[in-house]
């Protein structure tokens, strides 16, 4: 489908080297756009598994992006809602973006998926790690996610849109006071395909697992 998560975060946070109004500025425009981008999501119907929020990524993430599909995934108790994951401090990954990533969070209390693949682009060859192929599907608890793209055919039962991210309750995770967010009783993807930044779970099986390196990633 792994940061610290802190919406608010200063720019203090920001390389020594990179200074001045105009990465203030930027941090600002991050922090305001959190607010739309569920909302951009809902629009398209395109509703998927990401995660993270208080109870999810509690470290720095490498910034280096790796995706994930699934021909199916089901959960029930589902939860989304927009934040900022902060690579470690010099990263040479951070680019021009000051270290931060706009991301989309998403929890899922229990889920189960089908034919999980995740890939990461090593630069030349891809790490690819493949799993629940068979009879046996992945399953996890707890699943915390945080994404930049996603896609797939979504359903939702008894979905709330426009909650304040700080009062959700359908899976434990709770975002930032004022932030836009939404939450449902169950969630069905099919053809799921994001771009993740992170992931994180209290129990993660993997049934079938098998990890390679290809010239193609998932």
């Amino acid at each position: 489908m792994a940061s610290s998560s802190d919406a608010t975060a200063s720019t203090d946070s920001t390389p020594e080297n990179e200074s001045g109004s105009s990465r203030r500025g930027r941090v600002r425009l991050r922090r305001a756009a959190v607010m739309a981008v569920p909302a951009t999501a809902v629009a398209a119907g395109l509703m998927i598994l990401t995660a993270q929020g208080a109870l999810g990524v509690q470290f720095a993430i490498s910034g280096m992006p790796f995706t994930v599909t699934a021909t199916e995934l089901n959960g029930t108790g589902f939860e989304q809602f927009g934040n900022l994951d902060n690579m470690a401090d010099g990263s040479p990954n951070a680019g021009d973006t000051g270290g931060q990533v706009l991301v989309i969070t998403s929890a899922i209390k229990n889920a189960t998926l089908t034919k999980l693949c995740q890939s990461v682009d090593l630069g030349g060859t891809n790490l690819v790690i493949t799993a629940g192929g068979g009879t046996d599907k992945v399953q996890a608890t707890n699943l915390t996610t945080d994404s930049t793209e996603l896609s797939g055919d979504a359903a939702f039962n008894n979905i709330e849109i426009g909650n304040d991210a700080s009062t959700l309750d359908k899976a434990g995770v709770q975002g930032n006071k004022g932030v836009f967010s939404q939450q449902a009783d169950t969630v069905h993807i099919g053809n799921l395909r994001q771009t993740n930044y992170a992931t994180t779970a209290a129990v993660f099986k993997l049934p079938g697992l098998k990890l390679r390196f290809s010239d193609s990633g998932c």
